[in-house]
């Protein structure tokens, strides 16, 4: 065959490669991408809404290594194995756009971000500058442009990032360099001990992110909260003042808006009173809770978020934008988070360009390759407007409060605390320990109750919600509504099929 081929005029052959012509077989690749894409529409899109189907298809670790023989070999495989092997993952994997997957902070589909990441795939773009990447650099500008509207801002600056974890470090190390700028050269050795202050309830990011940035855990103030799981105030201010006796540098405060467990949201006025008095860097992690900014009704839940200095937002939770798609937005526009950020590489970000560099953003992010996260939440958005997004929001705000409504109905069922979003904390007590004395011996079988239940549901594939101790409560049920597929149906079929899978606990 190679014979041929070198026969044939102007062949080339370097380090006995022919170098004449593709080696892809385009024809038969565009007909693999039809069949799989076929199968993706089949097998997961229409299949979305079906509350017949599985939430999951559960297999030991072992026995699914078998199952999908993963190991990696010489010679390839012919297309039809690697279309069964797409069915195979198809099959094994969590369906999260299952009407009855309650088990995370997201959940369900859309189809115009599906679309979107379609498109982005097979085009696999990187963002970071306007040569090649012209669309979705002016995407991302629109998409922060109405975010910052919707936290009060009359300008601002931002940046996608992959995930709601790094855009909390994203902020940290910008609160860090607008205290001290000169770390960006000298390292931490230029730094006296900074102090930063985050709630209990605050997400573990902030504990990675200053390991990672070398502020280290121990400087990472927790402040107490209340019942509802909210920042005290007063605390905070008892906690930033002792930082400065000790001598310590207090530059940040970390305040939450919708905790990963109860949804609490901290008061952020209060928070910000002090951090003007104190002169601190006043970043909301609203990564949860920040969608609730597209509604008139619960906007109220985030008053005094226009005063913070940045915010990490995610619309791939309540939105559905898709994962990821989470943004850190910052108040400051005068290029701060360029000058923080920057390496100004020449064979990039050259300035004699031929068009404007200002639309080169790339510097701006701690990432070279930069996927267009902000493309999917655009084209969802434009396809349903802010109305649109606001009637998703609404909604799961009524089905939690009609779900937390039956859970007060029937016996059994005891909430922890009523629910301020979208997390619906609640334990189910069995028959048997209904009538048990409270105590010591209730608490510790009580805590065995909701892993027996999700083991059940998962080995059924019913639907999936998630459990947790927490703060000295034993372990519960969070269940959490995101979906707009989910109805008034899927709230009773939860509350049911725990019942049933409980009945002879």
């Amino acid at each position: 065959c190679k014979q041929d081929m070198l026969q044939k005029k102007n062949a080339v052959l370097v380090d006995g490669v022919i170098l004449n012509g593709p080696i892809m077989d385009s024809k038969a690749g565009e007909m693999f991408v039809e069949e799989a894409c076929k199968i993706i529409m089949e097998e997961v899109v229409q299949k979305a809404d079906d509350v017949t189907e599985k939430v999951c298809e559960w297999q030991a670790p072992e026995k699914l290594k078998q199952i999908l023989d993963l190991e990696m070999r010489d010679t390839g495989e012919c297309h039809q194995k690697i279309l069964q092997l797409c069915r195979d993952v198809i099959k094994y994997s969590v369906k999260t756009n299952h009407p009855r997957f309650f088990n995370q902070l997201y959940a369900g589909i859309d189809y115009y971000s599906l679309v979107a990441r379609f498109l982005t795939e097979a085009l696999n773009p990187s963002v970071y500058t306007y040569e090649v990447s012209p669309v979705f650099l002016l995407v991302e500008e629109a998409v922060i442009k109405k975010m910052i509207e919707f936290i009060g801002w009359e300008e601002g600056d931002g940046i996608f990032n992959p995930g709601g974890s790094v855009s909390n470090m994203y902020a940290m190390n910008l609160a860090r360099y607008k205290f001290c700028p000169e770390i960006k050269e000298k390292g931490l050795s230029a730094l006296p001990r900074l102090v930063l202050f985050a709630s209990e309830e605050c997400h573990y990011s902030m504990k990675k992110a200053a390991s990672f940035l070398g502020i280290g855990t121990q400087n990472v103030y927790f402040i107490k909260t209340d019942e509802r799981g909210k920042m005290i105030p007063e605390e905070l201010e008892k906690q930033v003042q002792r930082a400065r006796k000790e001598g310590s540098a207090p530059f940040l405060v970390c305040a939450t808006a919708g905790t990963t467990v109860l949804g609490a949201f901290d008061p952020l006025d209060k928070i910000a009173d002090i951090c003007e008095k104190h002169g601190l860097w006043l970043h909301v992690d609203a990564s949860w809770g920040g969608s609730a900014l597209i509604s008139r009704k619960h906007r109220r839940l985030l008053h005094g978020i226009h005063r913070a200095d940045s915010v990490a937002w995610n619309p791939h939770k309540m939105l559905l934008a898709g994962i990821q798609c989470c943004a850190l937005l910052v108040k400051d526009n005068s290029g701060l988070l360029k000058k923080c950020y920057s390496a100004e590489a020449a064979y990039l970000f050259q300035q004699d360009k031929f068009y404007d560099v200002s639309y080169d953003t790339g510097d701006k992010s701690i990432q070279c390759s930069r996927r267009p996260d902000a493309f999917k939440f655009w084209l969802m958005w434009k396809a349903l407007g802010t109305t649109g997004l606001e009637e998703r929001v609404n909604r799961a705000l009524a089905l939690t409060r009609y779900l937390v409504e039956e859970i007060k109905k029937r016996e059994g069922f005891q909430l922890l605390l009523e629910p301020e979003y979208a997390n619906v904390c609640f334990w189910y007590i069995p028959p048997s320990l209904r009538k048990m004395e409270d105590g010591p011996e209730f608490w510790q079988k009580l805590h065995q109750v909701a892993p027996i239940i999700k083991e059940r549901m998962m080995k059924k594939g019913s639907m999936m919600l998630g459990y947790q101790p927490h703060r000295g409560k034993v372990n519960f049920f969070r269940q959490v509504v995101i979906s707009p597929q989910v109805s008034r149906e899927d709230m009773d079929f939860l509350l049911d099929e725990i019942q049933l899978l409980a009945k002879d606990l």
